[in-house]
């Protein structure tokens, strides 16, 4: 009887042992071990992933290279996946910050950025209910507020930096900060009222004029911030250079395409991609440093 456990637990171990092996020896980009794309939740997480997954489809059409497209619970748990070892994230489409996080952490290079309204670039905005009596930053003062996350480049880090710089301390003078979990959640919490004021991207109103067409009356712009470097696309450094410029250029093309550019717009609300690398991002490297914000020691709080 020991004899046939014995031989149980010796075909178990072996069994194990091959498909790990297997796994390990897969190639990426293939079906046993594909190339993980990571979004983090800036709006619906539904039309992220379904957009996301779209454009993996289409990048495998044209390279043979499977992608996997994944929407995490929060922007620092992009960077967690890239951080593991091995890595769970092979790419990633991190917002300004984050990507700066990620990228002083040698584990994320930029390859594209995102085009919206014919520019690489996006700006913040502070807003607050129309009946919350708030129409300029030192109103915010006792109020409660709203980010889509803590690493939320428009809808906190830069929003944060001004409130300071307008006299309101964000850590001590706001009564209640709220993770809303995404811009498209700031705004509705700001127009239900369950919040005064908030930050996200301009115009992240429009995300639910379909469903409340006075938005625009019940939710009001106070600050509007300076030009910030839009999101993209970036990769993981193990990520080889041929498979990388592979999916580059399957990636310009299918913004150059109807269905692709219909595709990227639903995910991310992207109209087109350029390249740019790490540079790109120098600016706002300045910005933080010139407000004496340490990235890595920001996350860490």
């Amino acid at each position: 009887m020991k004899r046939i456990m014995s031989l149980v637990v010796l075909v178990a171990l072996l069994t194990t042992a091959f498909f790990a092996s297997c796994q390990q020896e897969a190639a990426l980009g293939t079906e046993e071990n594909p190339i993980v794309w990571a979004f983090v939740p800036s709006g619906d997480t539904q039309e992220i992933s379904a957009g996301g997954q779209a454009v993996a489809d289409m990048i495998y059409d044209k390279t043979s290279l499977v992608v996997e497209a994944s929407v995490a619970t929060e922007y620092a748990g992009v960077i967690e996946a890239l951080q593991s070892d091995p890595p769970s994230a092979h790419m990633a489409s991190l917002a300004t910050f984050a990507y700066v996080v990620a990228a002083d952490r040698g584990v994320a290079e930029s390859e594209l950025v995102a085009v919206r309204y014919g520019r690489p670039f996006y700006d913040g905005q502070i807003i607050a209910n129309a009946d919350s009596g708030i129409s300029q930053l030192s109103d915010l003062a006792g109020k409660s507020f709203a980010r889509p996350d803590p690493l939320s480049t428009s809808g906190w880090i830069i929003p944060s930096l001004t409130m300071r710089a307008a006299g309101i301390d964000p850590d001590t003078d706001l009564s209640q900060v709220v993770d809303a979990g995404g811009h498209t959640g700031v705004v509705t919490a700001v127009y239900n009222g369950d919040v005064d004021a908030g930050a996200t991207f301009v115009d992240a109103r429009g995300n639910i004029e379909a469903d409340f067409p006075d938005v625009y009356e019940r939710v009001q712009v106070i600050e509007v911030s300076a030009p910030i470097p839009n999101d993209g696309v970036q990769f993981h450094p193990s990520v080889p250079a041929e498979m990388r410029e592979q999916i580059v250029e399957a990636l310009l093309e299918i913004a150059d395409d109807p269905d692709g550019a219909e595709a990227l717009n639903q995910a991310y609300q992207w109209d087109g991609l350029e390249r740019h690398g790490d540079d790109f991002y120098d600016p706002f490297r300045q910005v933080l440093q010139a407000a004496g914000v340490d990235a890595g020691e920001l996350m860490a709080e």
